[in-house]
């Protein structure tokens, strides 16, 4: 995408009018492409490219996702039936002016993060999310058709961290650490998936293990996430 600055001009309401099509920076169309199919605002987006148009308001801006890519600036014939998918979000007053008209990937998570549009004291975001879950699960059946020790651990990781289930994450972190049971970030993860399970002596015990090895390691890190959780289990 192309970056505008504002160069001492007013923006919103001015050099960008309320309630117009606007091509969303400046030049060539601002364009993003999508290796998987997500959902934006309800609405699912195929695998694929689009261009971003928005139309900016006081208090909310209407953001589209057009299939049609190409040129510059917004099409000569508006075509509703190019809209792949459309959303309203609310506008975020800043404080501070941001010179550079600026496109942010913010608040990541394992199923999605905000697409932000930054410029004078404005800032919009659209909420999308990805089919991360279902990938994962799809990897991680793969991955146990002769899976490592990391494979292992990489699942149980997972599930705890999305809340999934821990008895399977129990299962799976129980094999990594059976075949690697040096490793005190594994022992970690052992401990805490145990803890929340209700299996206090089994996290108390996996926690001391890994607690061992990474003084062994001489691992500050770990040594302190490990010393915390044993006091907080009454253990220390």
């Amino acid at each position: 995408y192309s970056r505008p600055s504002m160069r001492g001009r007013t923006i919103f309401g001015d050099l960008v009018p309320f309630d117009k099509i606007w091509r969303t920076g400046a030049n060539a169309r601002t364009k993003i492409t999508f290796s998987d199919d997500v959902s934006v605002g309800g609405n699912t987006l195929k695998a694929g490219s689009y261009a971003i148009f928005t139309k900016p308001g006081m208090n909310s801006w209407d953001v589209y996702f057009y299939t049609e890519t190409g040129g510059g600036g917004t099409p000569a014939s508006w075509d509703e039936s190019k809209i792949a998918a459309q959303v309203n979000v609310p506008v975020n007053k800043l404080t501070e002016d941001v010179e550079t008209f600026t496109i942010t990937i913010d608040n990541l998570s394992n199923n999605g993060a905000n697409l932000g549009m930054v410029w004078e004291k404005t800032y919009v975001w659209i909420p999308f999310e990805v089919p991360t879950e279902a990938k994962a699960k799809k990897s991680i059946e793969a991955a146990m058709g002769g899976p490592s020790a990391n494979d292992y651990f990489s699942a149980a990781l997972y599930y705890l961290q999305e809340d999934l289930d821990l008895n399977k994450a129990k299962e799976w972190i129980d094999k990594a650490v059976s075949m690697n049971d040096k490793a005190f970030w594994m022992t970690r993860q052992q401990s805490l998936i145990y803890a929340k399970l209700g299996d206090k002596e089994g996290a108390i015990k996996a926690a001391k293990k890994s607690l061992a090895a990474a003084q062994a390691a001489n691992n500050g890190d770990y040594i302190k996430m490990n010393m915390d959780s044993l006091k907080e289990w009454g253990a220390m």
